[in-house]
């Protein structure tokens, strides 16, 4: 099992839209004490986070066309490069769930590919959220297909915002879909050690949760 680093597999979180400067700034505290992957926050917080963790070797992560994924492709693509500009390192971009329920899966690649592209064009990681608790089993092959063609760095499980979380059965069926060219990052849900320990055990090579500090110190 693959635990022996687990705190280097934490993108410690906070996307609350209730989000307050002083909790980025303990987020990151946190962050940089237990040697978390990176930390995840809304856009408006990435230069406060990233004076904070600058040398630390956390990274900063941020959201795109957050949580609904409907924005326009051309402002997906303008948020990452702000991102880039002040200071993330990675970005956890939504796809299109509306297309995809309509079936619109041209479109649905057509907007993942761009943001694929202007993500790696400025040095940026990227990980492309498909939401798993609002599409069927065949959808998310579909989505989980669409990624891995576009050259996508992750495939992410969850938002967290859409009622639904990971579970060890998407991360499984995910990390089959997509093979290893594809990582896969488990969010929505994972708050104890045990759970945080089933994904890794099914497939994940990262996890969004805003319990790390809980995780690693039980």
């Amino acid at each position: 099992m693959r635990t022996m680093n687990l705190a280097g597999m934490i993108d410690h979180t906070f996307l609350k839209p209730e989000a307050t400067e002083k909790d980025i700034v303990n987020l990151c505290h946190e962050a940089k004490q237990h040697k978390f992957a990176t930390v995840c926050i809304n856009p408006a917080y990435i230069c406060t986070a990233a004076k904070l963790l600058h040398g630390s070797g956390v990274g900063v992560a941020t959201v795109i066309g957050f949580p609904l994924g409907a924005t326009m492709t051309e402002i997906k693509v303008q948020e990452i490069f702000a991102a880039k500009a002040h200071g993330a390192r990675e970005v956890d971009i939504v796809i299109n769930i509306g297309w995809a329920k309509s079936g619109n899966w041209e479109a649905v690649a057509k907007d993942i590919t761009r943001a694929v592209e202007a993500a790696h064009c400025c040095g940026v990681t990227i990980k492309v959220i498909i939401e798993t608790s609002l599409l069927t089993e065949e959808e998310k092959q579909k989505a989980a297909e669409i990624v891995k063609a576009s050259g996508a760095d992750y495939i992410k499980t969850s938002t967290g915002f859409a009622g639904g979380g990971a579970t060890v059965e998407d991360v499984r069926n995910l990390k089959a879909w997509v093979g290893q060219s594809v990582k896969v990052k488990a969010s929505g849900g994972i708050r104890s050690r045990e759970t945080a320990l089933q994904m890794v055990e099914a497939g994940a090579d990262r996890l969004g949760t805003s319990s790390g500090v809980q995780i690693i110190t039980v």
